[in-house]
C-alpha cells in the first residue's frame, strides 16, 4: 500500500549483455524485513517503474565484502544470477563496497555471499571476470515429452537449473519458437516443483556459440543469461562440439566469455566474463513502487 508520506529509495540501474537489473545498497537496512516480494515485483514492472529483469540487494557480511539477495521479476529468489552478479561486482567497486580500501581500484577484486556459495570476481573498468561455482548434476541426451512432441535435451545446474537443447543451425536458432517450447520445458514434470530455465544453443566454431534463453522467473526470453550462457558451454564441451575459452553470442548481439577446465565430466576453474554497464542512477518513489 502506497504510503501518505513521500518514501524515495536510491538505485543504479545497470545491464550486462542485455539483462537488466535494479541495484540498491542495503547494507544500511533501508529496506528491512523479510518480504521484499511487493518492492521486486512493482519495482521491476516495464513502462510503470524502473522495469528490470531483476533486483539485487547488497548487504552487509562479516566475512567477505558484501552479500546479495537476488530476485527475479516475479518476486522469486534465486540462488545465483551470472549477468547479475557482474554487475553487483562492479557496482561494489564503483561504490567502495570492499573490505579493503585498495580494492577500490579500477582492477579490483571482490568477494560476495550468495545462495549458491561465495563468487569472486575481478574487476577491469567495465568489464568484470566472475568465478562461478563448479557444475553440478550434468545429464546428457535425454527426451521430454511435449505435448506428444519428443524433443531431445541435456541438464547441467550452473548455479541454477538449466536445461538445454542443442539445435543445428543459427537459421534454425533464429527461428525457433523459445518462448513456448521453453515454456513447456520450464514447468515440465520432469523439473518440478523448482522448473528450470530453458537454453537454445547451435556451437558455430570450436571456440563459438549462438543461445537464446528462456528464464524462470522472468517467464519470457531475455536478451541474455549468464548463467545459461555457461550451461551451454558446459554441455557443448561434453558433447564434444566445443572447447575453452567459448565466445557465447546472446541474443542481445553481445558476446560473453566462457572460461573452464575440463577432466574427464569434471569441470573445474568456471569463469564468466563481460561487460556490466551502468545505466543511470535515481530514486524509486513510492508513487509506482510498494515499498512495504
Amino acid at each position: 500500500m502506497v504510503r501518505s508520506m513521500r518514501r524515495m529509495i536510491p538505485f543504479y540501474k545497470m545491464t550486462g549483455s542485455g539483462n537488466d537489473f535494479i541495484l540498491i545498497d542495503n547494507r544500511e537496512n533501508l529496506i528491512s524485513g523479510d518480504n521484499y516480494v511487493k518492492l521486486v515485483k512493482s519495482a521491476c514492472r516495464r513502462k510503470y517503474s524502473a522495469g528490470a529483469d531483476g533486483l539485487i540487494l547488497i548487504e552487509k557480511d562479516t566475512e567477505v565484502d558484501f552479500s546479495w539477495r537476488f530476485f527475479n521479476a516475479d518476486g522469486s529468489e534465486a540462488e545465483m544470477c551470472g549477468n547479475g552478479g557482474r554487475c553487483a561486482a562492479r557496482f561494489a567497486v564503483l561504490k567502495g563496497i570492499t573490505r579493503d580500501p585498495e580494492k577500490v581500484l579500477p582492477a579490483g577484486t571482490v568477494a560476495f555471499r550468495t545462495l549458491a556459495g561465495i563468487i569472486r570476481a575481478e574487476v577491469k573498468d567495465r568489464r568484470v571476470k566472475l568465478e562461478m561455482t563448479p557444475p553440478e548434476e550434468i545429464k546428457l541426451n535425454f527426451e521430454l515429452n511435449l505435448n506428444g512432441t519428443k524433443v531431445r535435451c541435456s541438464f547441467v545446474n550452473t548455479g541454477v537449473p538449466h536445461t538445454v537443447l542443442m539445435l543445428s543451425s543459427e537459421e534454425e536458432l533464429k527461428n525457433y519458437n523459445v518462448f513456448e517450447v521453453g515454456r513447456q520445458i520450464r514447468y515440465h514434470e520432469k523439473f518440478a516443483p523448482a522448473g528450470t530455465n530453458v537454453n537454445f544453443v547451435v556451437p558455430t566454431g570450436n571456440h563459438s556459440m549462438m543461445i537464446r534463453t528462456y528464464e524462470r522467473g522472468v517467464e519470457d526470453e531475455t536478451l541474455a543469461c549468464g548463467t545459461g550462457s555457461i550451461a551451454g558451454a558446459i554441455i557443448g564441451a561434453c558433447l564434444g562440439t566445443v572447447e575453452s575459452p567459448v565466445d557465447m553470442v546472446t541474443r542481445s548481439g553481445e558476446s560473453l566469455t566462457i572460461y573452464f577446465e575440463k577432466n574427464d565430466s569434471n569441470f573445474r576453474n568456471v569463469y564468466l566474463e563481460g561487460e556490466a554497464l551502468v545505466v543511470y542512477e535515481g530514486n524509486l518513489w513510492d508513487e509506482t513502487v510498494e515499498m512495504e
